[in-house]
């Protein structure tokens, strides 16, 4: 996230030598080895009234996505693209660190970095977005909800964000004399079309050690953070890095290796939600 932390009590220097006891020892508090993530579940549809929508718990933290679709008009320099926004919203009842009020520097920042993981890569086919060039588009909203925070907001939201594109459905809707679009109650059964998938690693340093999905507390006491997105395919589609601590090329080689195998479990458990979402599709035909 920014270099500007959440508001959250420092952890006392005796219990951030406890976990680096831990670390030497080759073990985390949570049972877990260095580049494993936490358990990891992912429902979908779980908004009766969006058009898509999911709920991704990844440890204790969890994010639901929903996505409304609506008609608008093109950005100026884009009018053959539809448009796809990002909104996240950190409810206080999350966390004690989350405050009421208008979004902060945070929940910019995790929203910029969701968007700027689907944008980069061309991961939705905005184009395909398009009712009448220059005048009429699909608009996308994508609003993200952490509703408990323990760590790693960046790889439960994406993982939300895309479980929710990859099942939504766009409107039904006609077309008027006047030229007004008139959405129809129904939903249709023709889905956003998606050009790849995207999930993101996060990697803590804390020390010499390098953590894949810090919970909170690996997170406060860590020197720097590595977020990195990939497609199914295992390129690099975006990365950033956050924190004052400095990552050797080694390091950096190392967090790409492990991110890389961590990327492909999410993939899996995307892909086994998506199966599972068919398979109900299919049971309500």
């Amino acid at each position: 996230m920014s270099t500007t932390p959440f508001r959250v009590q420092i952890i006392p220097k005796i219990k951030k030598e406890s976990y680096l006891n831990l670390y030497r020892k080759g073990q985390r508090a949570d049972e877990r080895d260095f580049y494993s993530p936490r358990k990891i579940s992912i429902q979908t549809n779980v908004l009766e009234k969006a058009n898509g929508s999911s709920l991704v718990k990844l440890g204790n933290t969890q994010v639901m996505a929903g996505i409304k679709i609506e008609p608008g008009e093109p950005f100026f320099d884009t009018p053959d693209q539809g448009v796809l926004q990002v909104h996240a919203e950190l409810v206080p009842l999350a966390s004690p660190q989350f405050e009421p009020g208008p979004p902060d520097e945070n929940s910019i920042e995790l929203a910029r970095v969701i968007d700027r993981s689907l944008r980069d890569p061309k991961a939705v086919d905005l184009n395909s977005l398009v009712i009448r060039p220059g005048d009429k588009v699909w608009m996308i909203w994508l609003d993200l909800y952490i509703l408990d925070y323990d760590g790693n907001l960046f790889d439960a939201s994406m993982l939300a964000a895309m479980a929710a594109l990859l099942t939504a459905k766009m409107p039904e809707y006609e077309e008027l004399e006047t030229g007004e679009i008139k959405i129809s109650k129904n939903i249709s059964n023709n889905p956003i079309k998606i050009n790849k998938k995207v999930v993101t690693v996060t990697t803590a340093k804390v020390e010499n050690y390098i953590l894949v999905d810090p919970n909170l507390d690996e997170e406060i006491i860590s020197d720097t953070k590595s977020v990195i997105a990939f497609d199914e395919q295992g390129n690099i589609v975006g990365a950033q890095k956050t924190g004052m601590g400095s990552l050797s090329q080694e390091e950096i080689d190392n967090i790409i290796n492990v991110s890389s195998s961590a990327a492909q479990v999410y993939f899996k458990l995307l892909n086994d939600a998506l199966k599972s979402e068919v398979k109900e599709e299919k049971g309500d035909k």
